[in-house]
């Protein structure tokens, strides 16, 4: 019997979900394809979550963001930011689950374009399991916050080109090259694997769902819901001025919404159900008439998917800092795929009128963008091996 190659799959997500739930996606489809994996989390632990053959979890000790803002890390058991003490902590962890995997292949999430105040950890993480004779690789979303420092996007991108052998970008050229968030990126040309967007799978048929979510409802979503305490008032706010206001619309809340946010739940209008964040999520799109969300990774690869005309309100931070969603927002509606609202003008009246403009579009029934970017993921770290295990 021919061993297996094992992969240690770093994931670190800070504030929302979505880290999380791609890394999932992209760990399932090695296991599928062959692997070994041992995906080591450092965020907060999941409440519920499958964990197939062929698959290992490790939890760190977990961190989470301070705020919104990114302000600082903070220890998720204590909420007191991290001091010397944790980071030796988080440090030894790494380094023994690297110990007991002895992989063939090392993939960080986001690092050195992101979870920078992680380096303590991974770059002896990852220098040492160079040192064993590991690949090493990092996985990054199609677009990146954008640096106003010039010099310091270089070092990061001389900082990547030292560290990993590959650079798997989650994304669709045709869509957005790397260079679009990154300018850099042409120093990593070598070195980057587009993969596609990594989808969920296609949804079943609607005649297999029930009839009470086959009307065309508004689903309203923000996924882990950190930050996504505005968009839901808006859009409670919003149903009655809207073209749509005879129609369900069906808010789903995140784990992480604050509690201050969830009170405007308490006493709703009849018309608007309430319910915690669904796995049959893309099965819902299917069948509405609109999308009202955020404009994150994951929930734009569903609506992919699905081809659900939608609302994007694109997370921007305190300051504008979070250039990510806005780009891809922008470039969906460039493409005539999505209505934009920008984040600083979400009102009620400015929200109904994005609905009724968003009636407009037609339900797309393909994606012009590659979307198996979980299989092709895996395939590209096959080959980093030489195609060992196919």
């Amino acid at each position: 019997m021919i061993n297996k190659p094992r992969l240690l799959f770093h994931v670190q997500h800070m504030l929302g979900i979505g880290h999380r739930i791609r890394a999932e996606r992209i760990a399932v489809a090695c296991v599928e394809a062959g692997f070994d994996v041992t995906l080591i989390e450092g965020g907060v632990p999941a409440l519920e979550c499958d964990t197939p053959p062929g698959l290992t979890r490790v939890q760190l000790p977990p961190a989470r963001a301070a705020d919104a803002a990114f302000s600082a890390v903070v220890d998720a058991d204590t909420g007191q930011i991290v001091d010397d003490a944790w980071r030796a902590r988080r440090l030894a962890a790494s380094l023994a689950a690297l110990e007991t995997c002895q992989p063939d292949i090392l993939l960080v999430e986001g690092f050195p374009f992101a979870r920078r105040a992680f380096r303590f950890e991974l770059i002896p993480l990852v220098q040492q399991a160079r040192t064993r004779g590991a690949r090493t690789a990092v996985s990054v979303r199609d677009i990146l916050v954008m640096r106003s420092d010039s010099l310091k996007v270089a070092q990061i991108a001389e900082m990547a080109r030292s560290l990993f052998d590959t650079v798997l970008v989650h994304g669709d050229p045709g869509f957005a090259q790397l260079v679009d968030s990154f300018p850099a990126a042409a120093v990593l040309a070598d070195r980057l694997v587009y993969t596609g967007i990594v989808s969920p799978p296609p949804p079943a048929a609607i005649l297999d769902f029930p009839t009470s979510e086959q009307e065309g409802e508004v689903i309203v979503s923000c996924g882990g819901g950190a930050v996504g305490g505005a968009l839901i008032r808006a859009a409670v706010a919003a149903r009655p001025l809207s073209r749509l206001a005879d129609r369900t619309w069906r808010i789903l809340i995140g784990p992480n919404l604050p509690p201050e946010d969830r009170a405007v739940l308490d006493a709703l209008p009849t018309g608007i159900i309430v319910e915690a964040a669904r796995h049959d999520f893309t099965s819902l799109l299917a069948g509405a008439a609109l999308s009202i969300s955020q404009a994150g990774y994951n929930t734009v690869a569903d609506l992919a998917v699905t081809g659900c005309p939608s609302v994007l309100v694109p997370f921007a931070g305190p300051g504008g800092k979070e250039t990510e969603q806005p780009m891809r927002a922008a470039l969906l509606a460039a493409a005539g795929r999505v209505i934009c609202l920008p984040e600083q003008d979400l009102t009620p009246g400015r929200l109904a009128q994005a609905v009724d403009r968003a009636l407009a579009l037609p339900r797309q029934s393909q994606s012009p963008y590659r979307l198996q970017g979980a299989t092709q993921s895996a395939a590209a770290l096959m080959d980093l091996l030489g195609g060992e295990g196919q």
